[in-house]
């Protein structure tokens, strides 16, 4: 398996393990409908085409040995948008890790970890002083992940999916 940047070609594959991964990664009592509608107009072939030709956005994969992507990581260059998130940053300049996602059945495999590794480095070659993401604050398990590789909470965000709105940490790395 291998860590690369995503072509075009690869927005199906990536679409289709967004589709199988967002759900997992949302708190319970989070709505199927809600949910359903996300997918559809924030991870679908078509938007992550779109996101693979936006200069501001590096798509990752890992690919297993038969070229089957199993992960994906997106990758946000500049500054956040929000004035609550840049003033919780310390480290600038600062790249947000926006998704990061592997197949269940790669869970344990290393491929997470390769993503986040192949990321960071992506960060540090770019002149970056920091990374930053959001994680539900529910999610104990992605932030003990992201614990791991020197993330830190710094503090609070939302994020909407359809109708509900929940609570995110906010995390940085200092690289």
């Amino acid at each position: 398996m291998s860590v690369r940047v995503a072509e075009v070609a690869d927005a199906d594959r990536i679409a289709e393990v967004a589709a199988q991964t967002f759900p997992l990664a949302c708190p319970p009592g989070t709505r199927p409908q809600d949910i359903e509608h996300f997918i559809a107009n924030v991870l679908s072939t078509r938007c992550f085409e779109s996101y693979i030709a936006d200069a501001a956005r590096t798509v990752l994969v890992d690919d297993s040995t038969d070229s089957e992507v199993v992960g994906y990581a997106m990758l946000v260059s500049g500054a956040p948008a929000d004035p609550e998130i840049r003033a919780a940053l310390s480290h600038h300049p600062t790249l947000e890790i926006s998704k990061l996602y592997v197949s269940p059945s790669e869970h344990g495999s290393g491929s997470a970890a390769r993503l986040m590794t192949f990321a960071l480095s992506y960060a540090r070659e770019s002149g970056c002083a920091g990374a930053w993401l959001g994680v539900n604050q529910r999610n104990v398990r992605a932030q003990k992940f992201y614990a791991k590789h020197g993330f830190e909470v710094v503090g609070t965000k939302t994020f909407v999916v359809g109708v509900q709105t929940h609570d995110d940490y906010v995390m940085q790395a200092r690289l």
